[in-house]
């Protein structure tokens, strides 16, 4: 059988996915399971370095996850430099301490106490990176005319999930930080208009004291139906 081949004039690959057996799929699909089920939003970081090498492996995890169209309209920003970093937090806590104290409604307050969570970010300066995910509403051809992307919202949902798995799965830990509005990201970095801030990534090593809320998620009765 032919490796490749031509359809409507577009290149195809033939795919040859390996057929497991029932207890090999069963043995796989525990055992990532019980690995993702270990996972926890992190707010205490350790400032031990982390090989760049892993983090461009990250990313290209995150590549490779559906898009619209296969337009893969994500952009990672991947942030280092301490100065940065620093501008950062203090644009972050500007924001997060408004939505603290006129934001939010006093329901959500309260949900957010068993998460031990307030204004104060000093993550975003201790972990050795930051991660900061744009999507990109539209491109830009090279005469400035824009060509459309197409479920964007969900395609980089999407492989920023494929990224928090293979953060977790590299032994590090993450944070899904949402300072609201994000606009200043986009400024920070120098980001063309055709890019909007869509969630802030701390990754690194926890602290050596570290604790986490003892949290306890749905069973699987809470959050499906079999029909």
């Amino acid at each position: 059988m032919a490796d490749k081949k031509i359809i409507d004039n577009h290149p195809y690959i033939h795919y040859n996915k390996t057929v497991l057996s029932e207890q090999e799929m069963m043995e796989r699909s525990l055992s990532f399971y019980e690995m993702m089920d270990s996972r926890r939003s992190v707010r205490e970081f350790s400032d031990r370095s982390v090989p760049k090498a892993v983090i461009e492996n990250l990313i290209k995890t995150a590549s490779t996850a559906p898009s619209g169209a296969h337009k893969q309209p994500w952009t990672f920003c991947v942030i280092e430099n301490p100065e940065i970093k620093k501008q950062i937090r203090i644009a972050a806590e500007q924001e997060e301490l408004q939505s603290y104290e006129s934001r939010m409604s006093s329901d959500w307050l309260e949900d957010l106490k068993p998460l031990g969570t307030d204004w104060r970010k000093p993550f975003l300066e201790t972990a050795p990176y930051l991660i900061v995910v744009f999507k990109r509403i539209y491109e830009l051809d090279p005469d400035g005319n824009k060509k459309n992307n197409y479920y964007v919202q969900e395609s980089v949902g999407i492989a920023v999930g494929f990224l928090l798995s293979a953060i977790h799965n590299a032994g590090l830990v993450s944070l899904t930080h949402t300072p609201s509005p994000m606009n200043f990201l986009t400024k920070t970095l120098k980001r063309p208009i055709n890019e909007k801030p869509f969630l802030l990534i701390p990754v690194g090593y926890p602290a050596e004291d570290c604790w986490v809320p003892d949290i306890k998620r749905k069973d699987l009765a809470a959050i499906s139906i079999f029909y």
